[in-house]
């Protein structure tokens, strides 16, 4: 007889029908890995079918019924709101004659945030997350997708992965790393000269005209903030991407449920509001998320996304700053670059060799940028 399966996996429908204690027993604390985050896009409808982003959340289980652990998943017909970027893929597969779409995605959706994926309860058997890997190949086989996706994964879960037969493909952001600095004065010692006075000159030039920027978190924040916020989100939206991913419902939603993990910088000039910038708050670190303005100040987005982020982590003894996808010019302002992850499951051999001799190049160019950029810090030569 067929040796029986340690776990078995079931797909539920919507995040809703997950016990939030239970889910938020396996996120070590994450903001985006949040019950609460996760059910107001839906329930905002964000992250729905009819957005592309049908939920397809994995929950394992062993033999006996007991919840293992979990994978935030979605059915997408689409490659939006990603941030690792497959639209040649999907080309070239429906060229030769497949249909690319759907696929199935485990993401954040919305966000470039690295964070686990395979959510395993503390005092779970680790090879669960083995188990969770089998469940993602198996339901591509049985619906007939093409492939399936997890972007930003850590590192050993991305290795993981790849052990399992998953294609690595890698890229980078840039973080900002608090080496114990007591103050900014005392992150900007460490840096040459010249980049230091730069960026007083920039945190000068981005105050100037009376701007004053409060720094808001959780209860102090009022939907009177959030709708002025709402503005600036939309205005950055409609110009990059032709429109917001979020509507104005999710964030009445994490702020009524998780207020706890948000914080709002806002910038205001004669009592106006003219820009604004959310942050999550996680454990040991700050994400900078949206920004957007309604009048353009020179150096105040600098000053609002990344050196009033540094202040805060410093002040909080927050690890790091994550401010988001792109942006090598956050290297003279104290991030680094740093790799990222994800993993891809390819069931058509051919297709599966042409990545996979695509992501090898593509990998060696990474590693190179990553490489040239990190000797260009602003930081002093020890």
């Amino acid at each position: 007889m067929p040796e029986a399966q340690p776990f078995s996996a079931e797909i539920i429908g919507s995040i809703k029908d997950i016990d939030a204690a239970e889910w938020d027993a396996c996120t070590e604390g994450n903001p985006f890995l949040k019950h609460a985050f996760l059910k107001a896009l839906e329930a905002s409808g964000c992250a729905t079918a009819e957005t592309g982003w049908q939920p397809y959340h994995i929950r394992l289980t062993n033999q006996g019924g007991t919840v293992l652990g979990f994978l935030p998943c979605y059915l997408k017909s689409h490659s939006f709101g990603e941030y690792v970027f497959d639209h040649a893929w999907a080309h070239a597969f429906e060229n030769a004659g497949g249909a690319y779409y759907p696929k199935l995605q485990s993401s954040v959706p919305f966000t470039p945030v690295t964070c686990p994926r395979l959510l395993l309860k503390p005092n779970a058997d680790k090879a669960g997350k083995a188990g969770l890997l089998q469940a993602v190949t198996e339901a591509t086989k049985q619906l007939g997708l093409s492939s399936a996706h997890l972007t930003f994964l850590p590192e050993p879960e991305a290795s993981l992965a790849q052990e399992k037969g998953f294609l690595l493909r890698t890229d980078q952001q840039f973080h900002w790393h608090n080496n114990g600095y007591n103050s900014f004065d005392d992150f900007l010692e460490a840096l040459s000269s010249r980049k230091r006075k730069q960026i007083r000159k920039e945190r000068r030039a981005a105050l100037a005209g009376d701007i004053q920027i409060e720094q808001l978190h959780g209860t102090d924040i009022t939907e009177a903030h959030l709708d002025q916020f709402y503005l600036f989100y939309q205005d950055t939206g409609m110009r990059k991407w032709g429109q917001p991913y979020l509507n104005r419902e999710f964030f009445a939603q994490i702020h009524d449920s998780m207020p706890e993990n948000i914080l709002l910088f806002m910038c205001s000039r004669d009592g106006k509001y003219i820009a604004g910038a959310i942050n999550f708050l996680g454990p040991d670190t700050l994400y900078g998320r949206y920004w957007g303005c309604t009048e353009d100040q020179p150096f105040l987005h600098f000053e609002t996304c990344y050196y009033q982020a540094i202040d805060y982590a410093i002040s909080r003894s927050l690890k790091t700053v994550e401010a988001g996808a792109q942006g090598p010019h956050k290297i003279a302002r104290g991030y680094e670059p740093v790799k990222t992850y994800s993993a891809h499951w390819i069931p058509d051999p051919q297709f599966r060799d042409a990545l996979e001799r695509f992501l090898t190049v593509e990998g060696q160019d990474v590693d190179a940028e990553v490489e040239y950029l990190a000797a260009r810090t602003p930081f002093k030569t020890q």
